[in-house]
């Protein structure tokens, strides 16, 4: 009997599936067996690990896989990203998110933890604000401001899954209620958030929230990138299509005005380095913690931002729905051990946080964030990975799916799995995430028939 031919890794994640929940069970511990949901052929859901506990609700660890090898890992108590492995231009892994291998440091003050903010992203001045006629006074959390949602905000609870299906890749769709209330924010808001990883190394966010009440919504997800995967990111070269941005006050509040960054250390249309100017920007606030205005170009479609780390090669692309971007790079820490063993400090990381503009509820000249009933907010984001060669105008992305060819010519060496760093996963089934990484590597190496010494775009020697 002919079987059907399916990519590797869905195997290999069906087998990872079933040793995980082998692994994680305990005497007198009953799982559910989950929804019956088909996937499309050749794109496998992702796979779900205990990860730890808070007030008796678990919290589980979910792994998407690319077939070249790129992982992303989601947890659902805050819909958290806690690592996203890419390869860089020699092919060796290294998370590129400031995330944990366990859950503790995330319910105890974790400095940069990639979680989804909500339901007001950004700054709200004095906590308050006017809608419909009605004023709505909200939780102040940053002295006498309102900040990323409040106390009790998106980042903070657990999140429901919910099965997905894609034709672009892996998916993950998380959901969340906020109530009527909530921190002072009037009416119900049902969010959710869909991740999506495809072959073409793009992790995706895709957001939507509806309300039964008029209300406000700012969603980002607060990331910090390294792409190094250790130290800081000072000599991270950044491109930024933003010719303006909000000038604020001493409390970072916008004032209003809609200013030039020419002549300033917030310009990047030209790529420099993160650290060339940031000391211009201390002591207060201390660096990069600004809110840029994207032209119309960037939300249609267009890349707004490049940062590219020339030891690695690694390069992110980013693209966005949102009129905003507020990029801030990690002032505030000061000794944090991440994910696989990398140690950051000041200056740890790059945050890209595409959203409306701060205190845009009080700021009727802004992009209005008012969401009524009947209204569907949308919103979407990708960052997208490649690796350069040595020479600053070469880019290699990943090669499309089930062939030989590039997305774009190039030099450098496309080989897509190498080396990794031991890391302790949380859930002990993601111990395989090294099985993972070897398989994709051999099926990368079958489709080219042979050792993956081959140039992407040009002969072996090539130079």
């Amino acid at each position: 009997m002919h079987m059907p031919s399916l990519p590797i890794r869905a195997y290999l994640l069906a087998f990872v599936c079933l040793t995980g929940l082998v692994l994680n069970q305990t005497p007198g511990d009953i799982l559910p067996p989950p929804p019956r949901v088909e996937q499309p052929r050749g794109v496998p859901g992702p796979v779900e690990n205990r990860f730890g506990e808070i007030d008796g609700t678990p919290v589980n660890l979910y792994t998407l896989l690319n077939n070249h090898g790129m992982i992303v890992l989601v947890m659902d108590y805050g819909a958290t990203i806690t690592q996203v492995r890419v390869p860089d231009r020699n092919g060796d892994m290294a998370n590129v998110v400031l995330g944990s291998d366990t859950f503790e440091p995330y319910i105890s003050r974790h400095p940069a933890a990639a979680s989804v903010i909500g339901r007001f992203a950004n700054r709200i001045a004095k906590a308050r604000f006017t809608l419909d006629g009605a004023e709505y006074s909200l939780a102040a959390n940053s002295g006498p401001n309102h900040i990323h949602g409040g106390r009790r905000n998106f980042a903070t609870v657990v999140w429901k899954r919910e099965f997905v299906l894609s034709r672009d890749g892996t998916a993950l769709r998380l959901r969340y209620r906020s109530a009527d209330g909530e921190e002072g924010f009037p009416g119900n808001l049902d969010v959710s958030v869909t991740y999506t990883l495809t072959d073409d190394n793009e992790l995706r966010l895709d957001y939507e929230a509806r309300t039964d009440k008029p209300t406000v919504v700012n969603l980002t997800n607060h990331a910090y990138f390294n792409l190094a995967g250790a130290g800081d990111v000072l000599n991270h070269q950044l491109w930024l299509a933003a010719e303006q941005y909000t000038p604020t006050d001493q409390e970072r509040i916008p004032t209003g005005e809609i200013a030039s960054v020419k002549g300033t250390p917030l310009d990047f249309t030209t790529p420099a380095t993160i650290g060339s100017r940031i000391d211009q920007l201390k002591p207060r606030p201390g660096g990069y913690d600004h809110n840029y205005v994207l032209p119309p170009a960037a939300r249609n479609g267009a890349v707004f931002a490049r940062v590219y780390e020339p030891k690695s090669g690694r390069l992110m692309e980013v693209t966005t729905t949102e009129p905003g971007v507020q990029v801030y790079t990690g002032n505030h820490i000061r000794d944090f051990a991440g994910a696989g063993g990398g140690r950051f400090g000041r200056h740890g990381g790059i945050c890209l946080e595409t959203q409306h503009y701060p205190d845009s509820p009080n700021k009727p000249q802004f992009p209005t964030t008012t969401l009524r009933p009947g209204q569907v907010f949308r919103s979407s984001t990708t960052f997208k990975f490649s690796t350069r060669s040595s020479k600053l105008g070469d880019v290699c992305a990943v090669p499309r799916a089930g062939t030989g060819t590039c997305l774009t010519g190039c030099v450098a060496p496309n080989r897509t799995l190498g080396r990794r760093t031991d890391m302790e996963c949380g859930g002990r089934g993601l111990i395989f995430i090294r099985i993972l990484e070897t398989v994709a590597n051999l099926q990368s190496r079958a489709r080219s028939g042979g050792p993956r010494s081959a140039f992407c775009g040009a002969s072996p020697g090539a130079k």
